[in-house]
């Protein structure tokens, strides 16, 4: 240690400590990068979950088709309404294009803000348990479908669809877009599951 003598006191200078460095670099922020990307893709899927839910409800609930023949006592109608798996169908499709919308601001907000867990984590485990809903629906349905088409020889059950062809066709397309619906969903849940990744 160099000393400086005059005519005051000594003056000494210290020489800094070995192991200690002052570091004048700012610390980055985390980037964004593939998890905005993530959530972009996100609010997309859902934008395709919206319509084919509700494209799958409306297409259910307004199906019907009236024979043109018909006698004094009997009219050979058939409707949607008529089969309780039906009715659960077009309710669990409008539910889940329902919940889709009000979804789509916070799906919003994790595109503004990637790191974000909260919202996130709560729309994956809704989205979770509106897949075994759309499941269900769609599942259900699509048996009563191939009843219609196929009927049953075991269970002495006729096919109804070469009476009511139209009937049986825009059924079956319903119960192709809530199969559309889903697929949406089981790709959504993995994906929030990523997107919730630390890196």
């Amino acid at each position: 240690m160099p000393e400086t003598k005059g005519k005051g006191k000594a003056v000494t200078w210290a020489a800094p400590l070995s192991g200690y460095s002052v570091s004048t670099k700012a610390v980055p922020h985390p980037r964004p990068g593939w998890k905005k990307g993530v959530a972009i893709t996100d609010f997309v899927l859902r934008l395709g979950a919206i319509g084919a839910a509700l494209g799958s409800a409306v297409t259910m609930g307004t199906n019907e088709e009236l024979l043109p023949f018909f006698t004094q006592f009997l009219q050979f109608h058939a409707q949607w309404n008529d089969f309780p798996m039906f009715q659960f169908f077009v309710v669990a499709n409008g539910v889940i294009g329902g919940y889709m919308i009000l979804a789509l601001p916070f799906s919003y907000v994790c595109i503004v803000r990637p790191y974000t867990i909260g919202p996130r984590l709560g729309l994956m485990i809704v989205d979770i348990v509106m897949m075994g809903v759309v499941t269900g629906a769609a599942s259900s349905a699509a048996a009563i479908v191939y009843l219609s088409h196929n009927g049953s020889q075991d269970a002495n059950w006729i096919a109804i669809c070469q009476g009511y062809s139209n009937f049986c066709q825009t059924s079956s397309e319903a119960v192709v877009l809530s199969f559309v619906a889903e697929v949406f969903l089981m790709c959504l849940v993995p994906l929030s599951a990523l997107a919730l990744k630390r890196n």
